[in-house]
């Protein structure tokens, strides 16, 4: 691929979802069941990036990288638990980052949100 494939737009936002570089996706904002427990938001975002990473033909073992977004980074033990039932092994390598999201709901609303890069050279 020598062009860059730009999907799952949000105008509004001005985002792009899924970047397609090269061998390379990069893969923005995967977030899900806000303003539920902090292990079932991971679930939740881990479940967005998969639907995302579908969407390119990509699973899980394609990840290599991941940006993981705490409101609380105390939190990291429970999104490792998940991590090891999600990615089965297969464990991208990661950055985990403390803040306050912008997003309705406040501090009872969104406490996770990851960003990942996926190689599409797994055959």
């Amino acid at each position: 691929m020598s062009e860059i494939i730009r999907s799952d737009v949000n105008e509004e936002w001005a985002h792009s979802g899924i970047i397609e570089a090269g061998e390379f996706a990069y893969i923005g904002y995967c977030v899900g069941n806000i303003g539920k427990s902090i292990e079932q938001q991971v679930h939740g975002a881990i479940d967005h990036l998969e639907k995302r990473l579908s969407s390119i033909e990509l699973g899980l073992e394609s990840v290599i990288q991941v940006d993981c977004l705490f409101r609380d980074i105390w939190d990291i033990p429970l999104m490792e638990k998940v991590f090891k039932e999600r990615f089965k092994g297969h464990y991208p390598v990661r950055k985990s980052i403390q803040t306050e999201f912008a997003h309705r709901g406040g501090e009872e609303g969104l406490q996770f949100q990851l960003d990942a890069v996926a190689y599409r050279g797994i055959k």
